[in-house]
């Protein structure tokens, strides 16, 4: 019974990220990243994509490029 149920739950997880998955493809719009958010953690004030400083990135269009 127990085994039945993980399976269950991991080809019901299967199905969700094979639902998001397909969603993205057919949107036709890419992924993109953010300045700032969690690098802004632990006192980093430069952004890993622009180099630019955490506050003025991320106000900035440069994450929509990734």
């Amino acid at each position: 019974m127990l085994l039945e149920t993980i399976a269950a739950a991991f080809v019901v997880l299967l199905l969700v990220v094979a639902g998001m998955a397909v969603g993205v493809i057919l949107s036709g719009r890419r992924i993109a990243g953010s300045c700032g958010g969690l690098s802004a953690i632990d006192g980093v004030d430069r952004c890993d994509l622009c180099g630019r400083d955490v506050s003025d990135a991320a106000q900035s269009d440069c994450g929509k490029k990734v």
